[in-house]
C-alpha cells in the first residue's frame, strides 16, 4: 500500500484531491492559518477510497493537507477554536477570480461548515503521514 503525495495547481488537480479527502475526519484544533508563511494547513484521518482489499469497512490514514499563498481565511458554520470540534470533510472547490489565477478555495464540511481561503494562486499539497488502520465504518451518503 503506497502513501499518497499529491499536488494541485488547477481546478482539475483539486478535484482529484477532493475525491481522496472526501469523508475525512478533521478536528478543529488540527487546522490553522500561519499568516507569516501564508499557509493554511490541516491534519485529517482520511478514508482511503482507493483501498481495494476485501475488507468490509476499509482503511483510514493520517494525512496532511496544506494550501500555500493564502491571503485570507474565513470560517463559517462552526467554531474553529472549539477544542472538541470534529468535522467531516465533504469537498474542496476552487472559484477563480476574473484574472484566472487568484481566487477562493472552499473547504466544505458536513452540516454546513466551511473554510474559505482567498489565494493568490491555487497551490495545494496532500500527503499521507503514517500507517493505515481499519476504519470503524465505511462512509455512506443518502441521495435525495
Amino acid at each position: 500500500m503506497t502513501d499518497l503525495k499529491l499536488l494541485a495547481l488547477d481546478t482539475e488537480d483539486l478535484a482529484v484531491l477532493s475525491a481522496h479527502v472526501q469523508d475525512a475526519v478533521v478536528r478543529t484544533v488540527d487546522m490553522g492559518y500561519a499568516r507569516g508563511d501564508r499557509r493554511f494547513a490541516l491534519l485529517m484521518n482520511r478514508y482511503d477510497w482507493t483501498d481495494d482489499k476485501p475488507r468490509s469497512k476499509g482503511l483510514r490514514k493520517r494525512s496532511g493537507l496544506h494550501f500555500d499563498r493564502v491571503e485570507n481565511v474565513a470560517y463559517a458554520g462552526f467554531d474553529p477554536a472549539s477544542p472538541e470540534g470534529v468535522l467531516n470533510l465533504l469537498a474542496l472547490t476552487f472559484t477563480p477570480a476574473p484574472d484566472g489565477v487568484s481566487g477562493v478555495v472552499e473547504i466544505t464540511f458536513a452540516g454546513g461548515g466551511t473554510v474559505r481561503l482567498t489565494v493568490e494562486v491555487l497551490e495545494a499539497r496532500l500527503a499521507d503521514l503514517g500507517s493505515a488502520w481499519a476504519a470503524a465504518a465505511k462512509p455512506a451518503h443518502k441521495l435525495d
